[in-house]
């Protein structure tokens, strides 16, 4: 039955009964919308369709009977977000969920729960803390010091869901967690599709650090996060290794060639050596200059030679292995991804344009 998950997505977007049913072009009236509410009634699949579409959810997620519940849904910019934006981003979270983690059950993958650290996540009594629960994360996970190209995958290989949405206004990301009844919660991380690669990157990792910190002492809780992103994406041994421990200067060429090889943008870059003490804070208040002055300092953060989009394609991957397994057929296969038959077998082949 629908009404749970009907009733969810108009209250979610502050709809009435009768402001759905104009949306719906008066398909059925505002009683019969309250029937299908209370599971008294179903609607057929024309109406099923256009409900979907006034409410902007899929088809898939208003008639899923699994019980997923999103909670402590942050957003990390101080930008005001309308009440039908969170629900837009709500109802995509848990359609995408609820295919995903069905897929990850059907193979049984060790990603179906967070790899997380015992005792995680860590106290932060000073800020500095950040570093080295960053450098214990990547000793956890067993990556070393080596950059991470790949970071979204990365991050879903290891139980994270991640996903790449419109957000609206100066959103970079969020976290929430997915909680199912008799099951380990599943930490999300959404990001801004719209953001450069770098910046999603650390976005990732930000929101990573928001997952694995427990601030104290009064420290605050987005620099920690700043502190943990940049720590784990830089890590101290590779910058010693590449530039040097001290420098008096750092030309715009070499940050550059940084950010090609760690995948950040050059103002985070300068950052983390000044947390570091590679460079003073009057080196690094000089390179800022420059940076404002080129237009990279402020919000959209349009620096030259972007890193590319983080995407991952493994969701796909899974419902292509899991079709090649005959776990599940072509139908179930084109219903988790959102095609027709055809458009998946032409995926499939390798023929789609």
């Amino acid at each position: 039955m629908i009404g749970k998950r009907l009733k969810l997505a108009r209250v979610n977007l502050g709809l009435s009964l009768f402001e759905v049913e104009n949306r719906i072009g008066k398909r059925v009236t505002a009683s019969v919308l309250e029937q299908y509410e209370c599971d008294e009634m179903m609607p057929d699949s024309q109406v099923l369709i256009l409900l979907a579409e006034a409410l902007g959810v899929t088809e898939n997620y208003l008639v899923s009977q699994r019980d997923i519940q999103l909670e402590g849904l942050a957003f990390r910019k101080n930008s005001v977000i309308q009440k039908r934006d969170e629900a837009y981003i709500e109802n995509r979270v848990l359609d995408h969920l609820e295919r995903y983690l069905e897929i990850e059950a059907l193979l049984n993958v060790a990603s179906l729960k967070w790899d997380a650290p015992r005792n995680c996540p860590f106290p932060v009594r000073e800020i500095s803390a950040a570093d080295l629960i960053a450098h214990n994360m990547r000793d956890h996970w067993q990556v070393g010091m080596n950059p991470i190209p790949h970071f979204a995958p990365f991050l879903e290989e290891r139980g994270i869901k991640v996903l790449s949405l419109p957000l609206l206004g100066e959103v970079s990301g969020l976290t929430c967690w997915a909680k199912r009844e008799g099951e380990v919660p599943v930490p999300v991380i959404i990001i801004n599709d719209s953001l450069s690669g770098e910046w999603q990157r650390f976005t990732l990792s930000h929101e990573l650090g928001h997952l694995v910190l427990q601030v104290e002492n009064n420290v605050e809780e987005e620099s920690a996060a700043n502190r943990f992103a940049g720590a784990f994406l830089m890590p101290t041994e590779l910058l010693w290794e590449t530039i040097g421990t001290h420098r008096r200067t750092l030309s715009l060429g070499e940050l550059f060639e940084l950010k090609a090889l760690l995948g950040t943008s050059v103002q985070a870059i300068t950052i983390r050596c000044q947390e570091m003490g590679i460079i003073n804070a009057e080196t690094a208040q000089q390179l800022f200059e420059q940076f404002r002055h080129f237009g990279w300092h402020q919000s959209p953060y349009h620096e030259p030679q972007p890193c590319p989009s983080e995407k991952s394609d493994r969701f796909k991957r899974l419902c292509f292995r899991a079709l090649a397994e005959d776990i599940i057929s072509e139908p179930k296969a084109a219903e988790l991804l959102g095609l027709s038959v055809r458009q998946l077998v032409q995926e499939m082949d390798g023929t789609s344009v």
